[in-house]
């Protein structure tokens, strides 16, 4: 017979923290959105993203991708911090030790609740010194004009902060495949800047995500 007196003692059992029904709040009459710790939330309609792109090629022009990546990269580091406080609060321990499937799941669901797409962490380059991220269905790439080249500067710096602070080390970040162009999804490779830079001059030349990663994981880093 189950001790009702034990299950009430039982260590707690946190559910998704990112569960949407739970962490979006709000009154949506007045426009207010927040989150699960009363933290303000923005949406931002596809006008709103493509007026951005519009405005910044007017103002800059070709650095336009430089200024999003660099307002991504301010992002990420206050993204980052707030992920961090509000997980290892929620689930009453350091992120750093998570479990990576349950860290995973957890930035996964994240992602999605937030509206930015269906990401997925690959690992599988780890040995060679590389991250690599998958990313689906984004918003940004949707509202991206035509560059014919990879267009989420935006996406970019934020995974290039959040890994960053996430692992201790200065990591930079390239897009390697763009739903824009045409691809299936969006993929991201980070790893030492000096290693990962040397992958823009063969996106020049209009290798594919495979092409690149062979090259990467073949190369040395640069004196």
């Amino acid at each position: 017979m189950i001790n009702v007196s034990e299950l009430l003692a039982a260590p707690y059992l946190p559910g998704n923290y990112f569960a949407p029904d739970a962490y979006v709040q709000g009154d949506y009459e007045s426009g207010l959105i927040e989150n699960r710790v009363g933290a303000r939330l923005l949406a931002m309609p596809d006008t709103l993203l493509q007026a951005l792109y519009a405005g910044l090629a007017e103002e800059v022009g070709p650095s336009a991708g430089m200024v999003l990546f660099q307002c991504g990269y301010w992002w990420g580091k206050s993204f980052y911090r707030r992920f961090q406080a509000e997980v290892s609060d929620y689930y009453q321990q350091p992120l750093a030790q998570m479990e990576m499937a349950a860290f995973l799941q957890c930035f996964k669901q994240c992602w999605r609740t937030h509206g930015w797409g269906d990401v997925e962490v690959d690992l599988d380059y780890s040995a060679q010194g590389f991250l690599v991220v998958k990313l689906q269905h984004s918003a940004f790439a949707q509202a991206s004009p035509d560059l014919n080249r990879p267009s989420c500067f935006t996406e970019a710096g934020l995974l290039s902060a959040f890994f960053s602070q996430l692992t201790g080390r200065d990591l930079h970040c390239i897009q390697t495949a763009c739903e824009t162009l045409g691809d299936d999804c969006n993929f991201f490779v980070l790893g030492l800047r000096d290693r990962v830079k040397m992958a823009e001059a063969w996106l020049e030349e209009a290798h594919d995500h495979v092409t690149v990663m062979e090259r990467l994981c073949q190369s040395q880093p640069l004196s």
